[in-house]
């Protein structure tokens, strides 16, 4: 059986845009029925928020999609069938949104069914999505085409809500499910366009029968390279303190700094800003621009996670110094720092999905991958929660707002600390981007895809 060429720019975009497609219909699922509950049908807001949950919860199952893609060797019926998946159980919470007015118990156990839905298809399509990148992109490539891959997400989210706030408006249920319908077709459709002969019909590097192991075995082999453990506590604890600031950066400031809503909202666009502006730095990793070196993908995701502690040491001190402290720079830096240590660890978890001890007992790329994606979901899950009960808990135990939100920010900084440490105990060639083989072409720019680097299918 010949092996497949390495993808292409084109080839990778297009998996680009199967990512985008998976972010559209996260984004309105998370997002704008999130709004729809709490405003128009005046539900309280632990109700979606337990939705989301259950979202990132289901995602627990995707060591086990990515070892049944491993068995049957080829990734882009995981990955179609995964947004369609995803596409149905997006519509459906919008239909269950708009039936909660009229019978709420109906509505509710509907958009739970949905929501599971959304989980699973996420798991699924995401994770096969990521090994399907590793295995078909040249080492030198890993970086930016997590770049791209990654910014082509972002655009979707952008575009995506864009336009269904204009659809939406004025608002009526009608409506809501009409543009929900209307995306979840369109990224059905963009993707079986997408991957219409990307990978081929040659069957990957499946095992023999007899060969095959079940899938807690197989997860248990792959528990047991150290690699692969590390880099699942890395990245439980890396989105642990990525995900800390998420719920807290915004009232932090409006209660120390004096934002109005619009103002702090616009506060995120800029922590927005830097992080594409990290994940563009990051697509250098490993390059050389004349006999200068830009660095491995490791020494960036080291550097990213360091960056990011001392940015949220930053806002440490503005907890104190505020209204003087330079707010809009600070999170600036801290949305590059946190950029730049996604797309490399991204990277490094494409040279380390094809890695481990299992040679001759067949394909682990998706059950690694998948068990870094369950990692990351628990860490994003866990992280928001966290980080508003320990600032609720602070502002308790100290009373001055600023004090309680500096010393949250300072607990997020040790963690990038620790994250730090764990990512520069993933040794060997897999986590580095040799430096003898021709770079690629310099192009720009994480599953689940909930607008954040590494909720690859976060993403």
């Amino acid at each position: 059986m010949s092996t497949p060429p390495p993808l292409g720019w084109l080839g990778i975009a297009r998996l680009g845009l199967v990512q985008a497609m998976l972010g559209a219909v996260v984004v309105l699922t998370t997002s704008t029925l999130n709004r729809v509950m709490v405003v128009e049908l005046a539900l309280p807001a632990l109700l979606p928020g337990l939705l989301v949950a259950l979202h990132y919860a289901v995602q627990l199952s995707r060591p086990r999609m990515g070892y049944g893609s491993d068995v049957g060797g080829r990734r882009s019926p995981w990955i179609l069938g995964g947004i369609g998946v995803l596409a149905l159980g997006g519509f459906g919470a919008a239909v269950a949104t708009t039936w909660m007015a009229t019978d709420r118990s109906a509505g509710i156990a509907l958009a739970v069914l949905s929501f599971a839905l959304v989980g699973i298809g996420v798991s699924a399509g995401g994770t096969s999505l990521l090994v399907l990148l590793a295995k078909r992109v040249d080492e030198t490539r890993r970086a930016p085409a997590a770049a791209l891959v990654w910014v082509m997400m972002i655009v979707g989210f952008a575009v995506t809500a864009g336009l269904a706030g204009q659809w939406l408006d004025p608002y009526t249920p009608q409506r809501l499910v009409a543009v929900s319908g209307v995306i979840s077709l369109v990224a059905v459709t963009v993707t079986l366009l997408s991957l219409w002969g990307l990978e081929g019909h040659a069957r990957g590097p499946a095992p023999e029968r007899k060969e095959r192991v079940d899938f807690r075995a197989a997860l248990a082999d792959v528990w047991a390279e150290p690699d692969a453990r590390r880099f699942t506590l890395f990245v439980f604890v890396s989105m642990l303190a990525y995900s800390t600031q998420d719920l807290i950066l915004e009232p932090f400031a409006g209660a120390v700094f004096g934002f109005s809503p619009g103002a702090s909202t616009q506060l995120s666009g800029v922590q927005h800003g830097g992080t594409l502006t990290g994940m563009l730095l990051a697509a250098l990793a490993g390059r050389r621009i004349g006999s200068a070196r830009l660095g491995s993908l490791r020494a960036w995701t080291v550097g990213g996670c360091i960056a990011s502690g001392l940015a949220l040491l930053g806002l440490v001190l503005a907890g104190s110094l505020a209204p003087h402290w330079p707010l809009r720079a600070n999170v600036f830096l801290l949305g590059a720092a946190n950029g730049a240590f996604s797309i490399a660890a991204i990277g490094s978890m494409m040279s380390l999905a094809g890695g481990g001890s299992t040679a001759g007992r067949g394909a682990r790329e998706g059950t690694r991958m998948g068990l870094w994606g369950a990692a990351q979901a628990i860490g994003f899950a866990v992280g928001g929660l966290f980080g508003a009960a320990a600032s609720d808990v602070a502002r308790w135990l100290m009373g001055n707002p600023g004090s309680a939100y500096a010393a949250v920010f300072l607990l997020e900084a040790g963690m990038f600390v620790v994250a730090a440490w764990l990512a520069a105990k993933v040794g060997g060639a897999h986590a580095r981007v040799t430096a003898t083989a021709p770079t690629a072409p310099s192009l720009p720019l994480v599953g689940n895809a909930d607008a954040q680097p590494l909720r690859a299918g976060g993403s």
